[in-house]
């Protein structure tokens, strides 16, 4: 149970951080000081943060062949 909430956390926030840069929400954060704001609405920073959500997926993947590998090695 603890692999398989493991790998639903780490494919949910990979799928949010490949989605959500390019979403109106992304772009409607008023909370961000205007320095900052430039940072986080360059292209960039939004192809960077969908990066790091596909290495998420990948990892939960990895995870799940990892796992469903050895649970065949053990029955």
């Amino acid at each position: 149970m603890a692999v398989f909430l493991s790998v639903l956390s780490t494919l949910l926030v990979g799928l949010i951080l490949v989605v959500a840069p390019w979403t109106d929400w992304w772009d409607a954060n008023y909370l961000l000081h205007p320095a900052v704001r430039s940072l986080v609405l360059n292209a960039f920073t939004r192809g960077a943060v969908t990066g790091l959500g596909l290495v998420n997926i990948l990892l939960a993947l990895s995870e799940t062949r990892e796992h469903l590998a050895g649970r065949g090695d053990h029955a």
